[in-house]
């Protein structure tokens, strides 16, 4: 049995996450006995560790998710997102022509809204550990296709 992982909260990530993985304690069933690789034996009453077991956690560099979203809305037309977000350029361009005539606003809305665009350094956004987060999915030649049968 995993415990579940200590949240910090200016994060919203698991604490002591490197380099993408945070670990968390495991107990063992009560009443076992394991092997290590060299031969010895261990038996477990249920109370002790027996082993930390990875979990995947996100780079994370202080870009809040709902402060992009709500620059993005309010002052998009002024580039105050991209600006935010550590695009001066692409910030200053809509800055001159009015967020390209309302046009880049809405489509940066929702492209920041979608999590499509992200911090230029390439960390995460700070979004709640139980909040809305975006999975990208991908098909690589490393991807198994199932053919489909028909009955």
């Amino acid at each position: 049995m995993c415990d579940e992982p200590k949240i910090d909260n200016s994060t919203q990530e698991p604490m002591n996450c490197t380099n993408h993985t945070a670990y968390v304690q495991c107990l063992p069933a009560p009443n076992i006995t394991c092997k290590d690789h060299l031969g010895i034996e261990k038996f477990f009453t249920g109370r002790e560790v027996g082993f930390y077991k990875p979990i995947e956690c996100r780079n994370v560099n202080g870009y809040s998710y709902k402060v992009a979203v709500a620059l993005s809305l309010f002052l998009g037309w002024l580039g105050a997102d991209r600006f935010y977000l550590g695009y001066p350029a692409l910030g200053l361009l809509k800055f001159c022509t009015v967020g390209f005539c309302g046009i880049g606003s809405l489509i940066d809305f929702i492209l920041i809204s979608m999590q499509i665009v992200g911090p230029s350094d390439g960390s995460s956004y700070i979004i709640d550990y139980y909040g809305a987060r975006l999975t990208r999915l991908s098909i690589t030649n490393a991807t198994f296709r199932k053919m489909q049968s028909y009955p």
